[in-house]
């Protein structure tokens, strides 16, 4: 008896360590804004067996990418304070084994949009998984201060899945919400750096704060805050978007903002956390108010 309850609690272990490298945290934000842009597409509920399918396609093709970013990043993640309880430098799972977890989920995750979607909805989630892969985790994290620039357009590919899911097709409008995604990450993940600063110089990683330095940073999250405020009004410009997302816009825009201001003044990490957590919140928020906008109208 004492041998099946110690071999069920190892493998409950085991699936939790492997559903860990998939860093299902980040994972559902992402799986948030694909259901949001299908939902804006469609005018609407999308039909639900596509709706199911892109959902398990997309969260897939995510997991694929954070596993194979785990594997890759293992020698840095164990001298970071914040990612050393990660599944592979807690000796969780081999790291062959994570690697040939995090491919798998990708072909599987090829295999079930293309088949049960559409092949433009499968390119694109395969291109966020080897832009993630190859341009920011394998080149750009360790060489650039502007690695989570560009590298944050991989998150961004996930509106782009969802639309196509829907439409077959890749419009203006999608472009411009994976533009706001693309222009928010940024401010996001500087202010996380900020937070971090002490296990990026550890670990090597040339973060901004790194580089050039708190007050250089700060300064830098709120020049793209502002950007990403105005960029977040093209979809009302264009009409794709209606006065109840354009009042939302601002006023979510207008907050991230305000406190980005209070940041730079600030200097603490106190305000830096804040930032880090609200830009979660805008960004689900903003999503939320784009399909609630397309339905109401």
């Amino acid at each position: 008896m004492q041998h099946v309850t110690t071999a069920s609690a190892t493998r409950r272990v085991s699936l939790s360590a492997y559903i860990n490298l998939m860093k299902p945290h980040v994972t559902v934000l992402l799986l948030g804004t694909t259901l949001a842009a299908m939902a804006v597409a469609a005018k609407g509920w999308p039909p639900l067996g596509i709706t199911l399918a892109t959902m398990l396609g997309g969260a897939l093709a995510a997991g694929s990418a954070n596993s194979i970013n785990c594997y890759w990043d293992r020698d840095i993640d164990v001298v970071m304070t914040r990612t050393r309880r990660r599944t592979l430098p807690a000796g969780l799972v081999p790291e062959t084994n994570a690697l040939a977890f995090g491919v798998s989920l990708g072909v599987i995750s090829f295999l079930i949009l293309g088949i049960f979607v559409n092949l433009l909805a499968a390119a694109l989630a395969v291109s966020a998984i080897l832009f993630y892969v190859l341009i920011y985790t394998m080149w750009l994290k360790r060489t650039t201060p502007q690695n989570i620039v560009i590298g944050g357009a991989a998150g961004a590919v996930p509106v782009l899945v969802g639309w196509a899911a829907v439409t077959n097709s890749v419009s203006m409008t999608a472009v411009l919400m994976f533009a706001i995604i693309f222009l928010w990450t940024p401010p996001h993940f500087w202010a996380l750096s900020l937070v971090l600063k002490k296990d990026y110089e550890r670990a090597g990683v040339p973060m901004l704060p790194v580089v050039r330095g708190d007050r250089e940073t700060q300064k830098q999250i709120v020049l793209y805050t502002v950007i990403l405020l105005l960029g977040s009004l093209a979809l009302y410009v264009i009409g794709a978007m209606g006065t109840v997302y354009l009042v939302s816009a601002l006023l979510l825009g207008g907050g991230l903002l305000g406190l980005t201001i209070w940041l730079a003044k600030e200097r603490t990490l106190k305000a830096a956390r804040t930032v880090f957590w609200f830009s979660n919140y805008y960004l689900a928020l903003i999503f939320a108010m784009m399909v609630i906008d397309r339905v109401l109208r």
